[in-house]
């Protein structure tokens, strides 16, 4: 018999659960890179601790072209990677996000969330929200960061994230939708190869949130009821052909088309591609298209 430091209960795309209660994630820890004041692009970034307990902070860009009297648009940034891996500070988000920021001449905000398993789901949904809050009580110019004070126009607000940071744009903008933000107004929102129930992953997911209310759970399947009230005027998908949650993100848009939500939503299909392919080289010809959708979603008048 196997002893049970050694003895695998459960194995989930992302990590084995040992029968002694261990999780050993397959991948390695991201390297985090600090901020920076880019001399090529002139994109300044800082990061700010927004809680302490729970361990909540987000990394602010700003592009080079700013003043006083033009205020840009806000993208509050949610990461991918399945709830237990990857960071707002890596090398990979910070590039994408700076990339985004450079492009559509936009202040932005990427939030570093708890992980599964030092920290459970709903940690990530709970903490994206606190700042996503933190950010609107800067809606009056008065709050406690000055480059969300001066340069953020909070009438015109997105949300954006890829893989499980769609998942949780998606929550996010339901509570919008359901409770408010106030002083804020969430123009758009972009869910880029998001997850959602229906493939090989629930289980994890299920894993992952000790409190989940079953493969019927709205963060996993969303209601009805949380497509009609999601809280922004216009909405896009990103899928790709060889990504396996292809199938859920087009499900989610044909559900959000018969929901009675009163916006408008449409899905763009990357042919050929993998799972958050445009993150890997962003200089790749499908990933400047994917980019330049951002963009011209966020300029979109």
């Amino acid at each position: 018999m196997a002893s049970s430091d050694t003895e695998i209960t459960h194995s989930y795309r992302f990590f084995h659960v040992y029968k002694d209660g261990r999780v050993v994630l397959h991948f390695p820890t991201v390297e985090k890179i600090p901020p920076s004041d880019d001399p090529i692009t002139g994109i300044r970034s800082k990061d700010v601790v927004i809680s302490s307990e729970p361990a909540v902070s987000i990394r602010i860009f700003l592009p080079k072209s700013v003043d006083l009297t033009r205020k840009l648009p806000l993208l509050f940034y949610v990461h991918g990677g399945g709830f237990c891996m990857q960071s707002a500070f890596s090398s990979q988000y910070h590039n994408f996000v700076s990339t985004l920021v450079n492009e559509a001449n936009i202040i932005a905000v990427s939030v570093e969330y708890g992980l599964f398993p030092t920290r459970p789901v709903p940690a990530c949904y709970e903490d994206s929200w606190a700042a996503l809050q933190w950010v609107a009580s800067h809606s009056h110019g008065n709050g406690p960061d000055t480059w969300l004070n001066d340069h953020a126009d909070f009438q015109r607000v997105f949300i954006a994230g890829d893989s499980a940071g769609g998942n949780i744009s998606h929550t996010l903008a339901v509570r919008v939708g359901s409770i408010g933000l106030p002083g804020t107004n969430v123009v758009g929102v972009i869910l880029a190869h998001p997850y959602f129930g229906g493939t090989d992953d629930d289980k994890m997911w299920l894993h992952m949130c000790p409190t989940n209310g079953g493969l019927e759970d709205p963060r996993l399947k969303p209601s009805v009821g949380d497509l009609a009230r999601l809280g922004c005027e216009r909405l896009l998908i990103f899928v790709a052909e060889k990504d396996h949650l292809m199938d859920v993100g087009k499900r989610y848009y044909e559900e959000l088309k018969k929901s009675g939500w009163g916006g408008s939503v449409e899905i763009v299909e990357n042919l050929g591609e993998e799972h958050c392919f445009h993150l890997f080289n962003l200089k790749y010809e499908k990933a400047v298209a994917v980019i330049n959708k951002f963009v011209s979603f966020i300029k979109q008048q």
